[in-house]
């Protein structure tokens, strides 16, 4: 009887021993699956974090990118636009001074011809009154020695002949004959002045026009 509940409490131990071999390897491998899902659980953050942490970098790398560009882009313009501004101002302060050097060119030619037209005035005054004081102050005397000296009644005549051109008109050949006596320089007025009777003489002969009323007495006085 003994044999046979020692066999039995053998064979329950045995039971027993592999019911607990099969809980602990069963436990085991709940424990074994656990830790691979963990592990595959943090494997697949590991690998979204890298992911989503790669992405991240990336994204930002591009917006770096794009914003250096822009930034460029803007740096770019802004000095575009100031060499265009100096550009302008360059061109303005060229042209201003282009114009002030014509005005000063200008304004100095001015004053030049002004100077000119002074001084030629003043001599043109000189020479006025020289004449004057060798006609002893007589302004009509003055006035047609001027007008002879300056061929005024020469280019009269020689306007009314050819008017009166193909009309057969009267010639008359004359001459100063010669002055004896005085200064040359009233033996030229008197020449001048002996030139004027036979002068108007042909004008009124070929024109029809008469001589000035003082004719008759400059006839007189260098007749002599």
């Amino acid at each position: 009887m003994k044999k046979a509940g020692w066999a039995k409490e053998a064979e329950v131990a045995l039971v027993e021993s592999k019911k607990a071999v099969a809980i602990r390897e069963a436990e085991l491998q709940r424990e074994v699956e656990r830790m691979n899902a963990l592990t595959t659980t943090e494997k697949l953050k590991a690998d979204l974090l890298t992911k989503a942490t790669v992405e991240f970098e990336t994204k930002s790398q591009e917006a770096n990118a794009v914003l250096y560009a822009k930034q460029k882009a803007a740096e770019a313009y802004l000095y575009e636009k100031q060499k265009e501004s100096e550009a302008i101002k360059a061109a303005a302060e060229a042209e201003l001074y282009q114009r002030k050097q014509k005005v000063e060119g200008d304004l100095y030619a001015k004053l030049k011809e002004a100077e000119g037209l002074t001084a030629l005035a003043e001599a043109q005054g000189t020479y006025i009154r020289s004449i004057l004081g060798a006609f002893g102050g007589n302004y009509s005397a003055m006035r047609d020695y001027l007008m002879i000296n300056g061929g005024v009644f020469q280019d009269l005549a020689k306007s009314n002949a050819e008017a009166v051109r193909g009309l057969q008109p009267k010639l008359s050949i004359w001459t100063n004959g010669d002055n004896s006596g005085g200064s040359d320089a009233m033996k030229e007025v008197g020449g001048i002045y002996k030139m004027l009777p036979p002068l108007f003489k042909t004008v009124q002969e070929q024109t029809g026009m008469l001589p000035p009323s003082w004719m008759p007495q400059l006839k007189l006085k260098f007749s002599s």
